[in-house]
């Protein structure tokens, strides 16, 4: 049975671990072709490992945040494979600090991976990505409702929102998708050295408790022809985390 991305070339941001992984795997389990990225080289290996060993992968060591960098990241996926088809926008940065403590360069630093790295990205897809192309944005709920301490990520998730929004609706034009998925909380690394979760401020109801294949199951749909008249969307995966008054 042929997969839904046989062929397709689908870059991963923040593919080391966690939710980026999971989407490589759900990625290489239905026939792309994978562009792993991430910061940490050591990481991205093991990653790679832990894929098909069928499966074609380019591993590029990248910092999203740097606009110089997502080029050069974007000339090696083209000469090694000759398209972009997908572009994830995973990779993600979240600091604990309460909001008189954060300075200029925290936010900088958090917004640079949080929305600019997506905006990199999604401009290198309008740029090189043909006609039925698909954008997919990880955002988070705290883009909807937040916790305290957590100012910089809340902020840049909630503007990845509207990035998605502008980026559909110019991406309409050139046939290219642009949507969101907004997970709750995930069983990664991430979650658990949450000092506000380790701490109990933050409650994680064990119903709620996803999983990163959970997430990925979400991207891919939105990313697949069977989301081929979704555009704009955000789609909240949290177990039911936001409806709770």
């Amino acid at each position: 049975m042929a997969g839904r991305f046989d062929g397709k070339v689908a870059l991963v941001t923040g593919a080391a671990g966690g939710i980026g992984l999971a989407v490589a795997q759900r990625f290489a389990g239905e026939g792309a072709r994978l562009v792993l990225v991430d910061l940490d080289a050591d990481a991205l290996g093991r990653a790679h490992a832990a894929l098909p060993k069928e499966a074609q992968v380019l591993e590029v060591v990248c910092d999203v945040s740097n606009e110089a960098g997502v080029q050069r990241c974007v000339r090696q996926v083209l000469d090694r494979f000759g398209a972009l088809d997908v572009v994830v926008n995973n990779a993600g940065l979240m600091s604990f600090k309460p909001l008189e403590q954060f300075t200029g360069d925290d936010w900088l630093r958090i917004l640079g991976v949080d929305l600019l790295g997506a905006f990199f990205f999604t401009k290198q897809a309008f740029l090189h990505m043909p006609r039925g192309g698909a954008v997919v944005n990880v955002a988070s709920v705290h883009a909807v409702r937040t916790t305290p301490h957590v100012a910089p990520y809340a902020a840049a998730k909630a503007a990845l929102l509207s990035l998605t929004r502008s980026s559909a609706l110019e991406g309409r034009a050139r046939d290219i998708r642009c949507n969101a998925v907004l997970p709750g909380a995930v069983e990664t690394p991430m979650l658990r050295s949450n000092p506000e979760v380790q701490s109990g401020v933050e409650h994680i109801d064990p119903q709620e408790l996803l999983q990163p294949d959970d997430i990925a199951a979400a991207v891919a749909f939105l990313a697949s022809d069977d989301a081929r008249h979704v555009q704009g969307a955000t789609l909240v995966v949290d177990g039911g985390r936001l409806s709770e008054l």
